[in-house]
C-alpha cells in the first residue's frame, strides 16, 4: 500500500493507532479470522472486535468475507509504504524493463507444467516441447516442478554510469496439479550465473480468484502468487526490504549487453514444491517481471 502526507490517507494511519487493531493485524498475518475468534484470543467481546475490524476494512488494510454464516477477515496488506511530500536524496536515475512471462529465452522444465494466456492453455498442458512454441510469447502465467526459466533484460546501462543497485519484481507461487495452498516451494533466484538466494512460497492458491486472472480459468487451478521484490545493492541483496543473502553488485558477472534472471525450483530442494510465475493478465498485480536498474553518472 502507497501512503502520502495528505488528509485522504489518515484513515490508514488511525487505523493503524491502536494497540488492539494492531495485534488484530498480527493474529490475520497468521490466519484469516472471524470475529468470535478473534474476541477469545484477544480477550475482548466480539462486538468491539468487529467496530475495530470496520476501521481496519475501511482503512483498506483488511477484507472481510462471508463464509456460510461467519463473516471472515483477511489481511490485504503486506506493507505500507509512506512517501514524504520533499525528496531529500538526489534521487538515482532508473532503467525499468518488463519482461513478459512467457518470453524466456532458455527453460528445462518436469511436469506438471504449462502456459496460459487470455483466452486459453497454450500448447498441450505436461508437455515440456511446447515450451518452444512461438506462442509462449502470449503467455500470461507459466508453471513447472522440477527444472528452470532464464529470462535476458537488457542493459542499456552506459561505461561512465554506475549502477547503484538492481531490483527484480515478480508475482511467484508454488506449483501442484490444481492448487494447494499449504503446498512449500523453495525457489532460487540467480541474477547472470550468481545465485542470491532462495525464497520458500507457501502455497499454489487457490482460496479467492486472482484479481486480474481471466474468468476462463477454473476457480480450483492457479489464482494468484505473492508479489516478491529483490534488490542487490553494494552490500548485499534484501528480499522485501530484509536481508536475505552476502550477495553484492560486485560479485555479479557483468555480461556486456544483458542481465540474465534464472528461477529454478531444484530436485534436491527441501521444499520440491514447483513454481508459478505470474504475468500481465493474471494474478493480483497485472505486470511483467520487471527488473528496474538504478544508476548514477
Amino acid at each position: 500500500m502507497e501512503i502520502g502526507i495528505n488528509e485522504k490517507d489518515l484513515m490508514v494511519y488511525k487505523a493503524l493507532a491502536s494497540p488492539i487493531r494492531l495485534r488484530i493485524i498480527q493474529e490475520l498475518s497468521r490466519e484469516d479470522s472471524s470475529a468470535d475468534i478473534l474476541s477469545q484470543r484477544l480477550g475482548v467481546s466480539s462486538t468491539i472486535v468487529s467496530k475495530h475490524l470496520q476501521k481496519l476494512r475501511l482503512a483498506g488494510i483488511v477484507s472481510v468475507r462471508q463464509i456460510g454464516h461467519r463473516k471472515v477477515a483477511r489481511l490485504v496488506v503486506d506493507q505500507i509504504n509512506v512517501t514524504f511530500p520533499k525528496t531529500i536524496y538526489e534521487p538515482y536515475k532508473v532503467s525499468e524493463i518488463g519482461v513478459p512471462v512467457g518470453q524466456f529465452t532458455n527453460f528445462s522444465v518436469e511436469p506438471s507444467c504449462g502456459m496460459a494466456g487470455r483466452t486459453g492453455y497454450i500448447g498441450k498442458v505436461d508437455e515440456p516441447p511446447y515450451f518452444m512454441d512461438p506462442l509462449r510469447m502470449e503467455a500470461g502465467m507459466v508453471w513447472f516442478n522440477n527444472g528452470y526459466l532464464e529470462y535476458q533484460f537488457p542493459n542499456h546501462i552506459e561505461k561512465e554510469e554506475q549502477i547503484q543497485m538492481i531490483d527484480i519484481v515478480a508475482e511467484l507461487g508454488s506449483e501442484f496439479p490444481f492448487s494447494n495452498n499449504n503446498w512449500p516451494s523453495d525457489i532460487t533466484i540467480s541474477v547472470n550465473g550468481k545465485e542470491l538466494g532462495y525464497w520458500t512460497s507457501p502455497g499454489d492458491f487457490s482460496d479467492v480468484r486472482g484479481k486480474y486472472t481471466p474468468s476462463w480459468v477454473p476457480d480450483n487451478v492457479n489464482q494468484y502468487g505473492i508479489q516478491k521484490t529483490i534488490r542487490i545493492t553494494d552490500h548485499g541483496t534484501y528480499l522485501d526490504g530484509k536481508p536475505w543473502s552476502d550477495v553484492s553488485l560486485a560479485d555479479l558477472d557483468y555480461l556486456q549487453d544483458r542481465f540474465v534472471l534464472r528461477l529454478e525450483v531444484k530436485s534436491i530442494a527441501t521444499h520440491n514444491g514447483g513454481c508459478t510465475i505470474y504475468g500481465k493478465g493474471f494474478g493480483n498485480y497485472n505486470q511483467d517481471i520487471v527488473m528496474k536498474i538504478f544508476y548514477s553518472e
